[in-house]
C-alpha cells in the first residue's frame, strides 16, 4: 500500500508525569492544518467497521486517544495521481498518530482495541445539518479493493 496524494500525517507525542498525560493533537502552526470548522469525538466497539464515507469540500483530522483503529483511506479523485491508492494506519494508546484526510478520499476505520476506542476528529468545516457534505457507500462495498479482515503476515 502506497501513500495518497494530500494526506498527512504526524506522530503525537505524549508527556506523561505523576498526574497523568498530555498530548498535543492538532497546532495551527503544525504543517498539515488548514483550518478549523468543529470537533467532535465518537466511538468504536471492538470489531464495529465505520466506512465508507468521504467529503467533497471538508478535510478531516482523525486521531485516536483510547485504544487502537485500523483507519484505512482511498483515493477516489479522478484528477489525483495517487487515484485507487489504499493506504491503512494503525493509531492510538500504541501508535498515537493524527492523519489529515482530504476531501475526495473515502476513509473509514475499524476497532481493533479490546476495549471501545475513541476517535477525535477535528474537520475543516462545521457540519451543514441541511445539507451535509457527506457521501457514503457501505464498507463491504465492491467499488473499494480492501477487506476489512484482520491479515496474517
Amino acid at each position: 500500500m502506497g501513500e495518497i496524494e494530500g494526506v498527512w500525517a504526524k506522530s503525537l507525542k505524549v508527556i506523561p508525569d505523576e498526574r497523568g498525560r498530555l498530548m498535543e493533537i492538532l497546532r495551527a502552526d503544525d504543517e498539515g492544518f488548514r483550518k478549523f470548522g468543529q470537533i467532535y469525538m465518537t466511538t468504536n466497539y471492538p470489531g464495529v467497521v465505520k466506512a465508507w464515507h468521504l467529503h467533497e469540500v471538508q478535510e478531516d483530522m482523525v486521531a485516536c486517544v483510547k485504544g487502537m483503529i485500523k483507519l484505512v483511506l482511498y483515493d477516489a479523485r479522478e484528477s489525483s495521481p495517487t487515484r485507487g491508492a489504499v493506504k491503512e494506519y494503525f493509531i492510538g494508546d500504541h501508535a498515537p498518530t493524527l492523519v489529515r484526510v482530504p476531501a475526495g478520499v473515502y476513509h473509514g476505520w475499524k476497532g481493533i482495541s479490546e476495549d471501545e476506542s475513541v476517535v477525535v476528529n477535528i474537520p475543516t468545516e462545521m457540519y451543514d445539518y441541511a445539507s451535509p457534505d457527506e457521501h457514503r457507500l457501505p464498507w463491504d462495498t465492491p467499488d473499494i479493493p480492501y477487506d476489512w479482515e484482520i491479515e496474517f503476515k
